[in-house]
């Protein structure tokens, strides 16, 4: 497995033609001051940016007129003497001096309208290709020229990989050829498809036209869960995920989750931008800095911190300076960060990778992060075998392969929580499983209610710890009837769905009656919760929800958890295993988000993007007498806070063990030798 560097800058660099004395300022020794300052031990820069300029001489591309020297060279220079890496980036979905050359080679909509990131001709921004024209041709021979020109280079970074539904000429030619119909939306995509699959295999052998054991990375945004076939074209990953770049916070750690069963090396890439990529003379808060990259390494990761090169190569201070104070703090703790893997009890099968709904996984995610269950995201592709229990949340109908596995795992002692229609046949006539009820349909209502038990019944115990009454669900139940399982709870209907017929005050209806379906029903190792609890804590947020869905988890796992803790909400636990030093390595993060801003029209010209609400963090508070009990199969030795050295006492209650951290801030780890 190709491994990573633990402290590394992105380095944007996408500089307009219309900006002269490009690269002038730079100096080598302010370039390598900047570095160490920072602490980084590996940056990515660029051979060809969005404007499509190269920074290095060309005989392939375009190198940008205002550039009199080899930029990408002296960069590589000066950062390899000081033991430093350099991935080469390319851009090679948006290329605005070949949109201008070969205006054919561009996406175009079914509508005749070119596509990209401009909308109208008046309006500035980049402009996408299309990888079924020659452009691809032309972008492959700009990787083998650069990868030539720099063999020393540490990996490619190709970025914005992405093919739309195209019907230029390349894209017709082939649909006809291949017995496709324009005329069909799905037709369309499987074209885009087909042009995207070979991009990635023409490309990928670009990159390795000079060594065949050169990195490489496709950047889309996101890593898409379940397209494992594309990640025979990648050597590792890189998971976007800008907080306040229109990522948030709860991003990086579901895409973590699931890169953690990939096979291959990841990094998560914040920026150092107030907002995003673009901007200069924007900074965030160095605590938000230090508890991201402490976010990282909680969740197995490198860390790469995203920064944009002023066009006169003049490195900025204030910026590594604000990566060096987070980066510190990352070098002390990375060997308690390698070669590590995840300690679970639970396993998500990720709504995305079945169905490519992200909505349910990322209202899993949310809950099981705030109810501190340690947890995977997977897809089928990952042995379920080793989890105590799987979630298939809200929309995962069952096809025959996965009822096949999960009726071995439930053979084998497995516990099954399903939500909403997650466990009905593709056809959604039936239960795949047998969860002790008979499925009846959709509710014709929305929303409805739980009702947990009336003053003369015994309230369920999937009950939020402040709610009696019937609470109000706003996505719609499935309708089924008990035959041998346990209803758990009830469900009641409203007077009526809220139309201009019929209305009642602001929103909806009150709750009426019973409609006799149950919410819940358990059956054995099973249990059915018959809302998308998921999407709806995603869509709302509600503590109820979450703690609706945590009842039913820990309802299913019984005692069998191997972890709990007195941490509020927003802090987050993680437990890796370090099993070549013989030991859990325990992660605990806290930070208080809050949202500033707003949706302002800030600028009537188009000078500037319009403003939005930015989830951000500022101030970093103490935690005080933090307790964790702990079940787990090996048996804990010792704990030892680090990277402090400070041994701390262990207590042994009931076959756990139990201990407490007197006051940590921020991130603190916790080695537990076995």
């Amino acid at each position: 497995m190709y491994k990573l560097r633990f402290r590394q800058v992105h380095l944007d660099f996408h500089t307009s033609p219309h900006i002269t004395g490009i690269g002038e300022k730079f100096d080598k020794k302010k370039w390598q001051e900047a570095l160490k300052v920072g602490r980084v031990n590996s940056i990515t820069c660029f051979s060809k940016c969005h404007h499509g300029w190269s920074y290095h001489p060309t005989k392939v591309g375009r190198m940008h007129p205002h550039l009199k020297f080899d930029l990408l060279r002296a960069q590589m220079d000066a950062s390899k003497e000081i033991g430093v890496n350099v991935p080469i980036y390319l851009s090679a979905g948006v290329d605005n001096v070949m949109a201008e050359e070969h205006p054919e080679w561009r996406e175009i909509s079914i509508e005749g309208a070119f596509q990209g990131w401009t909308g109208p001709l008046n309006r500035p921004g980049f402009k996408t290709l299309c990888f079924n024209t020659p452009y691809l041709d032309y972008l492959c021979e700009q990787i083998r020229e650069a990868v030539h020109l720099f063999p020393e280079c540490d990996g490619v970074f190709l970025d914005i990989i992405h093919q739309g539904p195209c019907c230029c000429k390349w894209c017709m030619d082939y649909m006809f050829k291949n017995g496709l119909d324009p005329d069909k939306p799905e037709d369309r995509q499987k074209c885009a498809q087909a042009a995207l699959l070979r991009y990635y295999r023409e490309a990928t052998a670009a990159c390795r036209s000079e060594r065949p054991d050169m990195p490489v990375f496709h950047n889309s945004g996101h890593i898409r869960k379940g397209k494992r076939e594309l990640l025979q074209f990648f050597s590792h990953l890189e998971l976007e995920s800008l907080p306040t770049g229109g990522w948030g916070y709860d991003h990086f750690p579901m895409s973590a989750k699931y890169c953690q069963h990939t096979g291959l090396d990841y990094l998560g890439m914040t920026g150092k931008f107030h907002t995003t990529w673009g901007e200069f003379g924007g900074y965030k808060h160095p605590n938000a800095l230090r508890y991201e990259c402490a976010a990282m390494l909680a969740h197995g990761s490198k860390c790469s911190v995203g920064d944009q090169l002023h066009p006169s190569g003049e490195m900025d201070l204030t910026t590594y300076t604000l990566i060096g104070e987070a980066y510190k703090e990352v070098e002390a703790k990375e060997p308690w960060c390698d070669d590590v893997t995840p300690v679970a009890d639970i396993a998500v099968l990720s709504s995305e990778a079945e169905t490519e709904d992200r909505n349910p996984d990322t209202g899993a995610g949310r809950a099981l992060f705030e109810e501190h269950f340690l947890f995977d995201l997977i897809d089928r592709q990952v042995d379920f075998a080793p989890y105590k229990m799987i979630i298939l949340p809200d929309v995962i109908r069952i096809d025959d392969e996965l009822k096949r596995y999960l009726e071995r795992y439930l053979a084998n002692g497995g516990k099954l929580l399903l939500t909403g229609k997650s466990g009905l046949t593709v056809d959604e006539s039936e239960f795949a499983l047998d969860i002790g009820a008979k499925y009846e349909g959709e509710s014709p209502f929305q929303p409805d209610y739980i009702d947990f038990g009336s003053e003369d019944e015994q309230v369920s115990a999937l009950a939020p710890s402040f709610v009696r009454s019937p609470l109000v669900m706003y996505l719609r139940s499935q309708q089924v009837k008990p035959t041998t399982g346990e209803p758990l709870a009830h469900i009641r209907r409203p007077y009526f769905n809220r139309t201009w017929k019929h209305f009642c005050s602001h929103q909806h209806a009150p709750a009426a009656d019973r409609t006799g379906y149950p919410a819940a029903v358990r059956h054995g190792n099973i249990l059915y919760l018959a809302h998308p609890v998921f999407s709806i804590y995603n869509a709302l947020g509600a503590v109820a929800y979450r703690q609706y869905a945590a009842n039913a988890v820990r309802l299913l796992l019984g005692s069998d958890i191997s972890l709990e803790t007195n941490l509020p909400s927003v802090g987050r636990v993680t437990l890796m295993d370090q099993k070549p030093h013989n030991r859990y390595v325990l992660h605990l993060l806290y930070a208080n988000t809050i949202s500033r801003g707003a949706q302002v029209h800030l600028s009537p010209e188009g000078y500037v993007r319009d403003s939005n609400r930015i989830e951000i963090i500022e101030d970093l508070s103490p935690l005080h007498d933090v307790v964790v009990t702990l079940k787990l199969p090996r048996t804990v030795r010792r704990a030892v806070l680090q990277p402090q050295g400070q041994e701390i006492p262990l207590e042994s209650v009931d076959n756990k063990v139990k201990l407490t951290i007197s006051e940590f801030t921020c991130h603190q780890v916790v080695a537990l030798e076995y």
